[in-house]
């Protein structure tokens, strides 16, 4: 699994959300992203110190999402942001983080997203995906694109199977993110 990253959704597990996220941190995907972008600040902050205790003892590293404060109180010192709210995010708390993402939806988008100072993007959806019904995917061409105009890691994201990572692999991305796939098996 050490291309592939790890996105959360408790709203899609069918057992205790924690339970399921050793489960996860067992596989060793290569992180995994606490996303849960339903959660005010607070209640973020207090189902991250637990999946930081759970990814900290299996040896995984655990992305924060959004809240760049909550991750800098709990010492976490990976974040992954959506474009807009890096934008905003000011240059001294970026300089905390040895790791910064951007979900990004166009080659625009990483370009900005690498002058803000990402260290990885994001790059999707590629493929349809119940998170975004309705909203047709961009495709193989354009996660091809998007790697040969990148000077950072790319992963897929969008759709994404086992079965599909040898064509996301072939596209010139670094890995990819699955949520269904470890939350709906």
């Amino acid at each position: 699994m050490s291309d592939i990253i790890c996105v959360t959704n408790r709203k899609l597990c069918r057992e205790d959300f924690l339970t399921r996220l050793g489960r996860i941190a067992d596989e060793k995907p290569l992180m995994i992203i606490l996303r849960e972008k339903d959660l005010p600040e607070e209640e973020y902050r207090e189902l991250a110190k637990k999946a930081q205790e759970i990814c900290s003892s299996r040896g995984v590293p655990l992305v924060l999402h959004t809240f760049y404060d909550v991750a800098i109180e709990l010492g976490v010192e990976r974040i992954h942001m959506p474009l807009g709210v890096l934008r905003e995010m000011p240059e001294e708390k970026k300089r905390y983080f040895t790791q910064i993402g951007a979900s990004c939806h166009s080659v625009e988008d990483v370009i900005e997203a690498e002058k803000l100072g990402v260290t990885y993007v994001t790059a999707g959806h590629i493929f349809a995906t119940d998170c975004k019904k309705g909203v047709p995917p961009r495709g193989t061409e354009f996660l091809e694109e998007v790697c040969r105009k990148a000077s950072v890691p790319v992963y897929a994201i969008g759709g994404i199977t086992e079965e599909k990572m040898p064509l996301i692999r072939h596209c010139g991305a670094s890995g990819a993110c699955m949520m269904s796939y470890f939350f709906l098996t």
